[in-house]
């Protein structure tokens, strides 16, 4: 079982280059949150995520699907880490501070078709306490469809793998993904993870025989 402080130390010794940071919109940043369970079976806990799903928006090119709470930078954030912690509150109403900074994981290009230009995501892993946790709520429901928390050990369960089908331009490809419940998490949320799982030494089961 993954522990915070195994994860803290993987990604302390990891080289980090940030992306130069303009306050573009051409630049995302995302916060993988992790706290401890609330139950676990045995009386003990473990680690769990944070993941929203996005309400369902005309020209939003990612409609109703499950993410990490962020999105694009504006003119007013002075770097990746406050773009991830502003867009966090004004998603889910949970306030980030320096102090819950773990690490950043690798930046990734985003590349859509319905983009009008290439974006970059700087992803980060915070850690929180359970009063914090609490806090989490769909702030504004026009955005955010719904807010859950997902157990590590489920991310990494190999009965948890499935595939989702997704129109690209104009046919219909399938993509692998994690189930979990009326949730599938897939797309560049589940790269996110893999990076993740690369970090930790593991492999992400979703992701194992695919060659997406």
């Amino acid at each position: 079982m993954l522990s915070i402080d195994y994860i803290r130390s993987v990604l302390t010794e990891r080289d980090h280059e940030p992306v130069a940071f303009r306050g573009h919109a051409s630049q995302a940043a995302v916060a993988m949150i992790l706290a401890d369970s609330e139950h676990c079976a045995g009386g003990g806990s473990e680690l769990e995520v944070c993941f929203i799903r996005r309400a369902e928006r005309p020209g939003d090119p990612w409609s109703g699907q499950v993410a990490f709470p962020g999105g694009r930078a504006g003119p007013e954030d002075p770097d990746a880490h406050a773009v991830a912690e502003r867009e966090t509150w004004e998603e889910i109403g949970m306030t980030l501070e320096p102090e819950h900074r773990v690490g950043p994981l690798p930046i990734r290009p985003i590349d859509r078709a319905d983009l009008r230009e290439p974006m970059t995501l700087s992803p980060f892993v915070y850690y929180v306490d359970r009063i914090t946790r609490e806090s989490a709520f769909a702030r504004i429901p026009e955005e955010v469809a719904h807010v859950f928390w997902v157990p590590m050990s489920h991310i990494f369960d190999e009965d948890a793998v499935t595939e989702l089908e997704y129109p690209i331009a104009g046919s219909w490809s399938a993509f692998p993904g994690i189930l979990f419940g009326e949730h599938v998490i897939w797309g560049l949320t589940l790269r996110v993870l893999d990076s993740f799982a690369e970090i930790t030494q593991r492999t992400l089961p979703a992701l194992r025989n695919s060659n997406w």
